[in-house]
């Protein structure tokens, strides 16, 4: 019986970094702050009735212009290299990759993000990712991002979660994403989900009805009481704080989980030898 293969699903913004990841240069770059930022996109959806997440991609692209600054795929990537990351996320990957070596299962990490892509791209962890997920501009034929060719909201994220469950992982594959699958790449109870609060809450929820995983996070402790809520609505199944370091309770958590998909698929190779042991029995 070949080894089960488990996917861990993060958000990036607030669960991997710090803060929101235009907050690190790219608002830095533009001589503003944060909330001047966020104030525009605001402004700008509320007026439009527009999606929020199209609305912010947009105020990227026209204050770059008004700046003179060229908003290449380059320049997004640049971005991402000064990306504060939560304690313990840069050797998070290879205590995971370790571990799961250890109990004989497949670990594969995907990134489910309303962020750019590009920007996650230019990170340190980037090339621990299986897939990333995330928002993307297209560009002209000098480089320069014109307008979105791929946004998420929290509603859509849940998409991909399917996408991952059936390996069906190009966004342009939609007929085979569509098609009726019995029998799942990676089931749903190999799953877990890891962001941090309600724009991930259809993703959480998803997972755990569907025999998943879903952990929601809070960066200290005064901030703990919005993602309990998560848990007394029975909308997640557990919150820690936001620490990846050695022996944390987040590490603890999904070693666990792991241990759980690990001790299953033991048990069913178990069932099957005892299946496969009876037949041969009764042929003699």
């Amino acid at each position: 019986m070949s080894k089960p293969t488990i996917a861990i699903m993060y958000d990036f913004d607030k669960t991997l970094c710090t803060t929101d990841m235009q907050e690190y240069d790219f608002i830095k770059n533009l001589g503003i702050t944060p909330s001047e930022f966020w104030g525009e996109c605001s402004k700008l959806y509320e007026k439009n009735e527009m999606d929020k997440i199209l609305a912010y991609m947009y105020v990227m692209v026209k204050m770059c212009r008004d700046k003179h600054i060229p908003l290449t795929r380059e320049y997004l990537n640049n971005c991402g290299k000064n990306v504060v990351l939560y304690k313990g996320v840069s050797t998070w990957f290879n205590r995971i990759q370790n571990y799961a070596d250890k109990i004989g299962v497949n670990v594969e990490h995907y990134i489910i993000s309303s962020g750019i892509t590009e920007i996650i791209e230019g990170t340190s962890i980037s090339k621990y990712f299986k897939h990333i997920y995330g928002c993307k501009f297209i560009y002209n034929e000098f480089g320069d991002a014109l307008w979105p060719g791929l946004a998420i909201n929290f509603t859509l994220k849940t998409q991909y979660i399917f996408r991952i469950a059936k390996g069906v992982l190009d966004v342009r594959d939609d007929d085979n994403l569509n098609n009726h699958q019995n029998n799942k790449k990676i089931p749903f109870e190999n799953m877990i989900y890891i962001g941090d609060g309600l724009t991930d809450v259809p993703c959480m929820k998803l997972l755990k009805d569907k025999g998943g995983k879903s952990i929601a996070l809070y960066p200290s402790l005064n901030k703990r009481k919005q993602a309990l809520k998560l848990v007394e609505d029975e909308r997640i199944n557990y919150v820690c704080v936001a620490d990846y370091s050695q022996n944390s309770t987040l590490e603890k958590i999904v070693k666990l989980m792991m241990d759980s998909v690990a001790t299953l698929n033991e048990l069913k190779e178990k069932e099957q030898k005892q299946i496969q042991a009876f037949k041969k029995a009764s042929e003699a």
